[in-house]
């Protein structure tokens, strides 16, 4: 990073009444108490209007809640304000790179600049470029945010992230493992290193990360669907088709969802060629490009 810090007009810190309504919306969070918390900051916004440390965090409440239209305009707001912290700006950033706001880039650069030694700040801003198609900048930020924080399984999936992307699956892979044998609750590293596996073609690889990622990812039914084809590939049959019901399971009358879980029984009625040729060339690398571009 050696392009010149800007200069911004804005809090650094926030100021003692400030942080101790945050230290209770936080304490909110950590129960998913998320209504409690948004009433909570709102509360706190009508006392100190337009703090952008409430704003930011009321947003990621109201993210929570379902209201993303509201929580985005929580966090440009936060932004309007010209904070200097750099946790405060790569966090709004990050949210708002999920609406592809233009405004997002700004604010993860200018952490990263802020705060060259804060692995949120470096690892925010790689994850963005990678997506935005800047891979061998997103690289070099990831790269530092792995040194700074090396046991970190989110950077090492990011990583992984941006090497995929660029078309580096092999050497992605290492990092997806590595994220994943770090927690072995961590089903979205699993279920990326699975589909990368795929990607590889290496079917004996794959399986076993699918399937357990599916068990961990039980609410989404097309990782039930992934692993049920995978399965299916390597002739287990009878732990293919219990995949295909626990995806039915979850489906509640939801047109897309309904239209995928036929295709999919079909493809396993027609036999082991059949879904393999359908899991390798539809399927899956549909599904590795979908969650590879979804923001962190």
């Amino acid at each position: 990073m050696t392009d010149e810090t800007p200069i911004l007009a804005g809090p650094a810190l926030p100021t003692p009444e400030v942080s101790d309504l945050l230290e209770k919306g936080l304490e909110f969070a950590e129960e998913e108490r998320w209504d409690d918390m948004a009433e909570h900051l709102r509360d706190g916004l009508s006392q100190h209007t337009n703090d952008p440390y409430l704003l930011c965090w009321l947003g990621i409440a109201e993210r929570e809640l379902g209201l993303e239209g509201v929580a985005a305009e929580r966090f440009r707001l936060a932004l309007e304000q010209e904070p200097r912290d750099p946790v405060l700006l790569a966090t709004a950033g990050n949210a708002l790179a999920a609406f592809d706001d233009p405004e997002a880039e700004g604010a993860l650069r200018t952490a990263a600049l802020l705060a060259p030694d804060l692995p949120q700040a470096r690892w925010m801003y790689g994850a963005w470029l990678a997506r935005e198609g800047m891979f061998e900048e997103a690289l070099a930020e990831l790269e530092v945010a792995c040194r700074l924080a090396p046991e970190d399984g989110v950077i090492l999936t990011e990583r992984g992230v941006a090497l995929a992307l660029a078309g580096r699956v092999d050497e992605a892979t290492m990092f997806f493992a590595e994220a994943a044998s770090m927690d072995a609750e961590d089903s979205w590293a699993r279920m990326l290193l699975g589909l990368a596996h795929l990607e590889l073609e290496d079917l004996a690889a794959a399986v076993p990360e699918l399937e357990e990622g599916a068990r961990l990812r039980e609410e989404e039914a097309e990782a039930q669907l992934l692993a049920a084809l995978a399965l299916m590939a390597v002739e287990e049959e009878d732990r293919a088709w219990e995949m295909l019901e626990r995806a039915r399971l979850l489906v509640d009358h939801d047109l897309a969802d309904t239209v995928e879980i036929l295709e999919v029984e079909e493809q396993l009625e027609a036999g082991i060629e059949a879904a393999t040729r359908f899991l390798l060339q539809d399927f899956a690398p549909t599904s590795f490009r979908q969650r590879l571009m979804q923001r962190p």
